[in-house]
């Protein structure tokens, strides 16, 4: 229930409410994705919304909801009557799981009925059962991409399209999509991040105050869930009245002056967002929060508080970046482009009187996130970071000629200290990303879909057929003619079609290509301490992240100085996590390089237990200097069989070759930090 939740106990909460209600009152708006930190209750104020909407007529029978006012005239269970026998049910509430296949998204076709008894059987998908309803993707960057646009596109079209083998179905698939989570789990790519409409930044309230009245009235619900229901009935039932009423005004027409489209265009234009939905999506926004004030006319105000939550997710162009607006270059724009006969004069409107559980009529958005400084990148002078989305050449930072004077000042360094944290530290900066070569793990895989190495995946080009283990979900139709075609006789074929048999099936096999884990282990010692050569090594392995990203890996960090070696990030699917781990890395010490072997086969060993189906990629940056620890030939020994890249970080006029001589004992390729510049140099030439 939306009314029982101390909205101020969460930061954003009010603002996710508004949200909510805006695409409940108009679906043009787009959806809603939720991003928090666990633990804040966007699940709970999800579920709970989809008990405020309004009860829906649907046709008797129908699995596909049609209305009976206006039945849909594809609807694969129709044709339908108007005014057929009708029956009232509420709004519903389907969630995706993370691990749903396409078929169950989508519907899926009977093949076997199809071709053996010529009957064409569709099973809807979870879009047809949530038509006219909602569609809650828990955890939705954890998502396959391919499942995350066919999602999108079915919600910007509003109908779902089915083809397969020759047969297409399509069927209305109108939802309110929300979508939720949680930004240590890894981002979305920014092109689907524009797809949703609107985005709330929500993380838990630090005021024990309010911290103690989420839980005082979560113990009074597990107490009494009836007495607790009845106490705040009077509020959920306005509320949902309040969003039939805003619907209504909507349909009746709520007008967009031009003053306000202008100012819509110029607030969008103004914050540099790529293409025209964020004009759409903030056009739909405004007019639904009008209607939602009890308004028939667009105001500034409204078109500030829609700005507020179509545009923060739009402005992020890398995965480096982190979402937010600046309000005053918000206020500035809207100033600008008021206008001399704008009879709002800039100020917040007068609203009808709140009802019952109506916090989110003050259209008050929650504090923009602080982006930080994060160097280049967030200060937008890499041209709008537009290489790290296309994958385009960047500056290649100087490593600089490690003099003697930095070979010595690293020497002291290494030797400075033989505490636990290695003696005399120092933190180097990092440069801005560059393109690097393409590093994949031999052979053919089975993993996750990806963008690295070749593997068998769902999705792909044919390369063969099999005989199908189960269900067929993909048929290989010349293979399975094939397979049917010498036994025509002996079945009695007579006329003119072929005899079919469910042993005949054939499916596709397919290859494509795999997401892996790319594990780094990085030397942090004395030895890379110089701060030139450091900020060249740090910047190599940004970029390695950055490219890790691109291709859809799974990414995890172990350092190793002093006297041991550390997880500085588990295996995750955020890289901005492992960005930031990056940055604050220090550096000094000795250079224990077995522990730091050994404890990434200990990291590879663990992962393999939870996702046995993922190749790792381990890249080792380092000199190959080894001034503490154990014994590197048995620490080698134990990542046997795992595909190695070794980045030499060794420079300067004299070199040991000690990183070629590791790079032996892993049977690992060898690449050079000249090596990863070659392809900036390159482009540059190019160019």
């Amino acid at each position: 229930m939306i009314a029982t939740y101390p909205f101020s106990a969460v930061v954003g909460l009010d603002d996710l409410k508004l949200a909510l209600v805006l695409n409940a009152v108009s679906p043009r708006v787009g959806g809603v994705l939720v991003r928090g930190e666990k633990g804040t209750a966007k699940s709970t104020i999800v579920r709970a919304l989809a008990a405020q909407l309004p009860s829906v007529d649907v046709v008797a029978g129908c699995r596909f909801a049609c209305d009976p006012a206006a039945p849909d005239p594809d609807c694969p269970d129709g044709p339908h009557d108007p005014g057929e026998h009708r029956h009232r049910r509420p709004a519903s509430l389907v969630e995706l799981p993370v691990g749903a296949s396409e078929d169950r998204l989508v519907g899926s076709l009977d093949v076997e009925r199809a071709l053996t008894e010529g009957v064409k059987a569709f099973e809807p998908g979870l879009l047809a059962g949530a038509h006219r309803g909602v569609l809650y993707v828990d955890e939705v960057n954890l998502l396959h991409d391919h499942l995350v646009d066919l999602l999108l596109d079915a919600a910007a079209l509003g109908t779902c399209y089915v083809e397969r083998e020759g047969v297409s179905v399509r069927h209305a698939a109108r939802f309110l999509l929300v979508g939720t989570m949680n930004p240590e789990e890894g981002e979305l790519r920014p092109q689907l991040l524009d797809r949703f409409g609107l985005t709330v930044e929500v993380k838990a309230s630090r005021d024990p105050d309010e911290r103690a009245e989420v839980v005082r009235r979560r113990m009074a619900y597990d107490a009494s869930p009836e007495e607790f229901v009845a106490r705040w009935t009077a509020q959920e039932s306005a509320l949902g009245e309040r969003i039939l009423r805003a619907r209504a005004l909507l349909r009746g027409g709520v007008a967009l002056p031009d003053t306000r489209l202008l100012q819509i265009a110029a607030v969008c234009a103004g914050f540099e967002v790529d293409g025209l939905r964020a004009d759409l999506v903030t056009a739909n926004a405004a007019m639904a929060h009008a209607a939602w004030q009890g308004r028939d006319r667009v105001t500034e105000e409204d078109v500030r508080v829609a700005a507020r939550l179509s545009l923060p997710h739009r402005r992020r162009r890398d995965p480096f970046d982190a979402p937010g607006l600046d309000e005053d270059l918000l206020e500035e724009l809207l100033d600008r482009h008021r206008g001399d006969d704008d009879p709002d004069g800039g100020g917040t409107p007068d609203t009808p009187p709140d009802g019952p559980g109506s916090q989110p009529d003050q259209g008050e958005a929650g504090p923009t996130p602080d982006p930080g400084p994060n160097s280049q990148l967030d200060r937008g002078e890499t041209g709008h970071n537009s290489q790290l989305d296309q994958g385009e050449a960047g500056p290649t930072p100087d490593p600089g000629p490690n003099s003697q004077l930095d070979q010595r000042g690293a020497a002291d360094q290494e030797e400075g200290g033989d505490d636990s944290l290695g003696g005399v530290t120092a933190v180097a900066g990092v440069g801005a990303p560059y393109r690097v070569p393409v590093m994949k793990v031999p052979g053919l895989g089975a993993g996750a879909s990806g963008r690295r190495s070749r593997a068998r995946t769902p999705r792909g080009r044919a390369t063969g057929a099999r005989v199908p283990h189960g269900k067929v979900k993909d048929l290989h139709l010349p293979a399975t003619l094939l397979a049917a075609a010498p036994y025509q006789k002996e079945r009695g074929r007579t006329g003119a079609g072929l005899l079919l048999r469910g042993g005949d099936l054939r499916e596709v096999v397919r290859e494509g290509r795999e997401s892996n884990l790319v594990l780094f282990v990085v030397d942090a010692s004395g030895s890379m301490a110089a701060r030139r050569r450091m900020t060249a090594v740090k910047t190599a392995v940004l970029s390695l992240l950055l490219d890790a990203y691109q291709r859809r890996d799974k990414v995890g960090l172990v350092t190793f100085r002093g006297r041991g070696a550390e997880v500085a990030l588990p295996p995750t699917s955020s890289v901005e996590a492992g960005a930031a781990r990056l940055r604050s890395l220090p550096t000094g010490g000795r250079t224990p390089l077995a522990e730091g072997l050994a404890r990434a086969a200990e990291v590879l060993r663990v992962e393999r237990m939870r996702d046995p189906d993922r190749r790792p990629l381990v890249v080792v940056v380092t000199d190959g200097r080894a001034t503490a620890g154990g014994d590197v030939d048995a620490a080698a020994g134990l990542l046997r069989g795992v595909a190695c890249v070794v980045v030499d970080c060794e420079s300067g006029p004299v070199r040991l070759g000690l990183a070629v001589r590791l790079a032996a004992r892993l049977a690992a390729e060898v690449v050079t930090l000249d090596d990863l510049g070659t392809v900036v140099r390159e482009h540059r030439k190019a160019s």
